[in-house]
C-alpha cells in the first residue's frame, strides 16, 4: 500500500523537511482586514506580523473550502496513493479535523485517515515527519497510527504570551476570566490541558524572566520522570533574538537534548499575538 502523509500549514515545517520527506501541506486561511490569505502561500510569516501592526480589525482564521479539500485528496489518489494519513491541528482550537472526518467518505479513489494531533506547531510537524518516514519504510496505516498515538502522549508545552486579548477574542482560552494579563501586567503561562486538550492558563508571573524559568522547571521535572530522550523546541512569534538567546541558554543546561528553533506563523500568531514565546518538548523522533 502506498501511503501519503498530509498535514496543515500550522506544522511550520521547513521547505526542506517537506521536500525531503514528501509531505503534502494544506494551507489554512487567515483573514486580515477582510482579505483572505492562505498561510505560507499568499502571505509569509514576516508579512503577516507587519500587516498585524497596521490592521484595522482583529485578524481571524478559517478552514479550507470543502471542495478544495476533496480535490486535494483525490489528486493524491491520481498520483498513485492508496491511502492518506492526514495530521491536523487540535480539534479543540479548530473545526478542521471534524470537517475532514465528515467529508472523508466523499473522497473518491483514495482512503483518507484523519488524525487529531491534539496540538499544533512544530510538535505536530514532528508527528508528520515520523509518519512520513514510516510510510516510506513500508509501515501500514495501523502501525503509523499506533506510533503517532504513542508520540502524542509524550508532548508537552508551555506558552508565554504578553497578554490574553488575542486568545480571549478568538474564544480559544477556556479559563480566561481568571487570568487577565493586560490588566495585572503579568505574563500568563498557557498549555494544552492533558484531559480536555483545550488551551488553559495555569500560572502567572510578574516578568518574562520568571516565566522562562517556570517553563524550564516544568521541563526539568518531566525530564526526570521519563525514561526516553526528549527533544526541545523553542518557538517564537516574531521575536527571533529572544528565541535564539533562550535556545543558547538551554543548550548549556541540557547538552544531551536536541533543541530546535521554530516559530508561530500567521494562523497561530493570530491567536497568541506578537512576542509570544514557548518551550515545547516530546520524545525525540530521531533517537
Amino acid at each position: 500500500m502506498k501511503i501519503a502523509v498530509v498535514t496543515d500549514s500550522t506544522a511550520y515545517l521547513t521547505d526542506k523537511q517537506i521536500a525531503d520527506n514528501n509531505i503534502h501541506v494544506i494551507p489554512i486561511p487567515v483573514i486580515i482586514d477582510n482579505e483572505v490569505y492562505k498561510e505560507g502561500v499568499d502571505i509569509s510569516t514576516e508579512e503577516f506580523y507587519e500587516k498585524l501592526k497596521k490592521s484595522k480589525t482583529f485578524p481571524s482564521t478559517s478552514q479550507p473550502a470543502i471542495g478544495e479539500l476533496i480535490t486535494f485528496y483525490e489528486n493524491l489518489g491520481k498520483q498513485g496513493y492508496d491511502a492518506v494519513i492526514s495530521i491536523h491541528l487540535a480539534s479543540t482550537i479548530s473545526g478542521f479535523y471534524q470537517t475532514l472526518k465528515n467529508v472523508a467518505s466523499e473522497v473518491k479513489g483514495i482512503k483518507v485517515y484523519p488524525f487529531d494531533s491534539q496540538i499544533t506547531v512544530m510538535l505536530m510537524g514532528n508527528l508528520a515527519l515520523k509518519a512520513a518516514r514510516m510510510a516510506k519504510a513500508g509501515a501500514s496505516v495501523e502501525e503509523i497510527f499506533t506510533e503517532l498515538e504513542a508520540l502524542r502522549k509524550t508532548m508537552n508545552e508551555c506558552f508565554i504570551v504578553d497578554d490574553l486579548q488575542n486568545l480571549v477574542r478568538g474564544g480559544r482560552l477556556s479559563n480566561a476570566t481568571a487570568f487577565i494579563g493586560s490588566v495585572l501586567k503579568i505574563k500568563p503561562l498557557l498549555t494544552f490541558d492533558n484531559d480536555s486538550h483545550k488551551i488553559v492558563a495555569f500560572d502567572k508571573v510578574r516578568s518574562m524572566k520568571k516565566a522562562l524559568k517556570r517553563a524550564e522547571k516544568i521541563f526539568e521535572e518531566e525530564k526526570k520522570r521519563v525514561d526516553y530522550p526528549l527533544r526541545l523546541i523553542v518557538i517564537h512569534a516574531n521575536d527571533l533574538n529572544a528565541a535564539e538567546s533562550w535556545k543558547k541558554e538551554l543548550s548549556k543546561k541540557y547538552p544531551d537534548c536536541q533543541i530546535d528553533l521554530s516559530y508561530f506563523g500567521p494562523v497561530v500568531g493570530t491567536h497568541l499575538g506578537e512576542k509570544a514565546i514557548a518551550l515545547a518538548w516530546m520524545r525525540d523522533i530521531d533517537k
